[in-house]
C-alpha cells in the first residue's frame, strides 16, 4: 500500500459484510488522487466481480486499473502497463449500497493476487484525496497446500494383490445367463 495511512489498507479488506458501509476504517490517498493497493490471496481465486464502498462524495474513485498476479508495482509502472482489466466506477449515490463490478472471466482464473490502481476520482481534479471504504471479491476460491498428496499406483497389476470372486473361473470364461 503505497501513499496511504499505514494498515488502513488491511484493515478495509478485513471488513466483514456487515461492516461494509461503516465510516471507519477507511483507506484514503494522502499526496494526491492516485491510491495503489495489492491484495495478495492466500489460494487461487476465479474471480467474477470486484465489490466497493466509498462514501457519496467526489473523492470516490472513478477508474480502477486492475493488475492480476503482479505483486512488484509501484506508481509509475501501475500507470505505463497495461492492466489486466480496467474498470469505470459509477459515480456514488448517497443511500446506496456496495456497487459489484463484474469482471471478464476469462482473465480472472487462477489468480493468486489482485494489485487496484486507483487512477482518478470523480473531483476532475479539484480534491487531492481518493477515499474507498470496502473492497470485496465474489469467486471461487481454491487453498493451495504444499503438504504431499497420497495415492497408489500400480504400473502393472499384481493378480496375487487383488481378491478373487468366488464362482469366477477366469475372464470372459463365463458370460452371465448360461
Amino acid at each position: 500500500m503505497l501513499e496511504s495511512i499505514p494498515k488502513a489498507g488491511a484493515a478495509i479488506v478485513q471488513k466483514t459484510w456487515a461492516e461494509r458501509l461503516n465510516d471507519e476504517p477507511e483507506l484514503e490517498s494522502d499526496a494526491d488522487e492516485q491510491l495503489l493497493m495489492t491484495i495478495p490471496f492466500s489460494g487461487q481465486a476465479n474471480i467474477h466481480s470486484v465489490l466497493l464502498y466509498t462514501a457519496p462524495t467526489t473523492s470516490a474513485p472513478k477508474t480502477v486499473k486492475l493488475f492480476k498476479n503482479r505483486d512488484d508495482l509501484d506508481f509509475s509502472m501501475a500507470s505505463e502497463l497495461h492492466p489486466t482489466q480496467i474498470i469505470e466506477v459509477p459515480p456514488p449515490v448517497p443511500g446506496a449500497d456496495v456497487f459489484e463490478l463484474p469482471l471478464n472471466r476469462a482473465h480472472w482464473n487462477a489468480t493468486t493476487s489482485v494489485t487496484l490502481f486507483f487512477e482518478d476520482n470523480w473531483s476532475d481534479g479539484e480534491e487531492d484525496v481518493t477515499k474507498v471504504g470496502y473492497v470485496g471479491f465474489k469467486g471461487q476460491f481454491m487453498k493451495l497446500t504444499r503438504e504431499p498428496v497420497n495415492f497408489l499406483y500400480e504400473a502393472a497389476a499384481n493378480p496375487q494383490d487383488h481378491v478373487s470372486i468366488p464362482g469366477v473361473g477366469g475372464i470372459g470364461s463365463v458370460l452371465p445367463g448360461q
